[in-house]
């Protein structure tokens, strides 16, 4: 073999001694991140699991609250803020809110036709905050059960059809507050301003005078301004109210709420939660009722 043809096999060699190591180090770095995706997934699953756990311990507070007492307030344990608890190479946090405090915009229709008190309560609640008033009535048209639009400033099938793409108004009560996002008007901008105050819940609810915030308040009892509503949230943080009747001899004189307006108790409560496991999370957030046993039931949950 000649000196050429010598390193031409030399440098052939080398080309395939490299493209072997190439080969090698590909397999090893596939390798490994399938291992890493594998980890993953398995504690992503994990966290899942801690995640339905999380539920069930938001379950079991609220169910021994029911149990110590009908009264619900802010200084009671379901309304802490859950410290970061340890599990498994992880952690849980989590946290529990009233619903029952918030405007439930399902009570805007009784039976299909539209409630006009709880019309006018949202349409107050949408002054306060700062926001058109005809958004009222395109809410209202969305949940009612007929085709006939408000006469003011309603939204019907016509409205909907012509947009891109078409669709049609629910003509049913909200299941989740998210769906506001389908209604005429209720932008992102609205959306983020009414979150605080609003909710979505099966059927008609009062508000409950001891987590609701003032501006709920104002809204809901014909008379009472901001300022005096303000007034009551500072008292019910020293002392909450213990009855109906506690919170209506707070009122400025003249001022009688509708029985049906208000309560003190709550049935409806969200558990937010989060789980970190390893390097995967998983948050979720599920809609809990409490039932007449006292053991909450699950209306709805989602992974966020």
């Amino acid at each position: 073999m000649s000196t050429r043809q010598r390193g031409v096999a030399i440098v052939l060699a080398m080309g395939v001694v490299a493209l072997a190591a190439m080969a090698a180090a590909a397999i090893m770095v596939s390798q490994s991140t399938w291992a890493r995706q594998v980890e993953l997934t398995t504690e992503h699953i994990q966290a899942r699991s801690v995640l339905l756990a999380g539920a069930d311990w938001a379950r079991a507070l609220l169910a021994d609250d029911r149990r110590l007492g009908d009264v619900d307030h802010l200084g009671e344990p379901w309304a802490l803020k859950l410290p970061p608890l340890p599990v498994e190479n992880g952690e849980l946090v989590g946290q529990i809110e009233d619903q029952q405090g918030l405007f439930n915009v399902n009570n805007l229709i009784t039976e299909g036709k539209i409630n006009v008190a709880q019309l006018a309560h949202f349409r107050s609640l949408l002054a306060t905050l700062g926001l058109p008033g005809e958004l009222a009535d395109a809410l209202a048209d969305w949940i009612d059960g007929d085709s006939l639009p408000q006469p003011g400033d309603g939204a019907e099938d016509a409205y909907y059809l012509a947009l891109d793409p078409p669709y049609l108004p629910a003509n049913q009560p909200l299941i989740d507050i998210a769906e506001l996002a389908l209604v005429r008007g209720f932008d992102a901008n609205v959306r983020a301003r009414l979150r605080p105050y609003v909710t979505a819940l099966p059927g008609f609810t009062a508000i409950n005078v001891n987590t609701a915030p003032a501006e709920v308040l104002a809204a809901v009892i014909e008379g009472l301004d901001l300022g005096g509503a303000q007034a009551l949230v500072a008292q019910r943080d020293r002392a909450y109210f213990r009855s109906t009747g506690d919170f209506t001899i707070r009122l400025p004189r003249g001022i009688e709420p509708a029985p049906t307006d208000i309560g003190v108790s709550s049935n409806y409560f969200v558990a937010t939660l989060r789980v970190t496991i390893g390097g995967a999370q998983a948050r979720g957030k599920a809609l809990l009722a409490r039932s007449a046993s006292g053991w909450p039931e699950i209306v709805w949950r989602k992974y966020l």
